[in-house]
């Protein structure tokens, strides 16, 4: 047996090694989100989608989501640029290393990342982006930290194809909130207000292949929970990498479906919901042979939004398991545990 330390606490897995059991898509339910995308669509409906929700986010923890409105060619040309930009000489990456943003934004290379505090090191290299919030912004000046300008590498139309992917899957993921506000017997509109300035953060992330015996400490991801409310990730196509965990402490693989993106529930929604709807420990090896890139969205609300148990999460044998706590201040503590740039508490002037 071993244990995953998440944002919520330690917990128990069963060491199945880095084989998941295969099995069809079915088995991570698929949730058609066409009457959130379509403004005719009736309550009934929209409900019907909340419904769908709610049983996926209880039983499994992770969704598929069709008909959610993203048009195709935004994200081909977000992996055309990905990939021009991992090709990049490691010199110019490094030009905008993480360690140079005061807002977590940048270049992430190969093994400074380590999601499992028991392995070591990540086995990807990642970009990564946030709203885009001018330096003089009072939040900026007030010192909250995650607000900031994001940081460029030299690379024609890598800046416009992520920002064009960024406000398209912000989009989505408000759509997704909605979904959420439903499943949970909310006002649909019930996160709206709390997601005006969010910390939603875009990354684009590169696997090698890793081929012959394989450490299990050091894999493309290790078992992790995700930080934010949700995670929106585009897999790339024919290239099976993700695996989840089941109730049974059996990995289960995750294979991208074309047409899809996949959902999975994190520590602040788990938080919020008093654990109704579980954040799944999930990971990623590559062991396709070929290089493998995703493009993971993580949805987080306002810095300044307490996240406390929902009353409709909680009853008299069921209090609240969480105390209250700003979102800001839990996922910059959940970075201070995993990034390396951070523990080491480097900072430098990006040049």
């Amino acid at each position: 047996m071993a244990v995953v330390q998440t944002g919520n606490g330690p917990r128990e897995l069963v060491d199945s090694g880095l084989d998941a059991r295969s099995l069809a898509f079915t088995e991570i339910p698929v949730i058609d989100f066409g009457a959130l995308v379509d403004p005719a669509s009736t309550p009934a409906e929209r409900l019907a989608v909340g419904d769908a929700v709610r049983d996926a986010c209880t039983r499994v923890g992770f969704f598929y989501v069709r008909n959610h409105g993203v048009d195709p060619s935004v994200i081909d040309g977000t992996y055309r640029a990905a990939r021009d930009f991992f090709a990049l000489p490691m010199d110019q990456k490094m030009r905008i290393h993480i360690r140079k943003s005061t807002n977590h934004r940048g270049y992430v290379p190969l093994l400074e990342e380590n999601t499992d505090p028991t392995a070591k090191g990540d086995l990807h290299e990642a970009f990564d982006m946030a709203l885009e919030v001018p330096a003089d912004d009072p939040d900026v000046l007030a010192g909250k930290t995650m607000y900031g300008p994001n940081i460029w590498p030299e690379l024609d139309g890598f800046r416009p194809a992520m920002e064009g992917y960024y406000e398209a899957v912000y989009q989505l993921g408000r759509r997704i909130f909605r979904g959420f506000a439903l499943a949970l017997g909310l006002p649909e509109d019930h996160f709206e207000l709390l997601i005006r300035k969010p910390m939603a953060q875009l990354r684009v992330v590169h696997y090698p292949p890793q081929q012959g015996p394989i450490d299990d400490r050091q894999i493309g991801i290790g078992a992790h929970s995700d930080y934010e409310c949700f995670t929106i990730l585009n897999q790339m196509e024919g290239v099976s990498a993700l695996q989840v965990l089941n109730g049974a402490g059996e990995w289960i693989e995750a294979p991208p479906i074309p047409g899809t993106f996949i959902i999975n529930v994190g520590d602040q929604m788990a938080r919020w919901t008093n654990d109704v709807f579980a954040s799944t420990i999930h990971r990623a090896i590559n062991r396709s042979g070929r290089e493998r890139y995703s493009i993971p969205f993580f949805f987080g609300p306002d810095y300044d939004t307490p996240i406390e148990v929902l009353d409709t999460c909680t009853t008299a044998e069921r209090p609240a398991r969480y105390p209250t706590v700003t979102s800001g201040a839990y996922i910059l503590s959940r970075f201070d545990e995993t990034f390396a740039y951070r523990k080491a508490g480097e900072a430098e002037p990006a040049g």
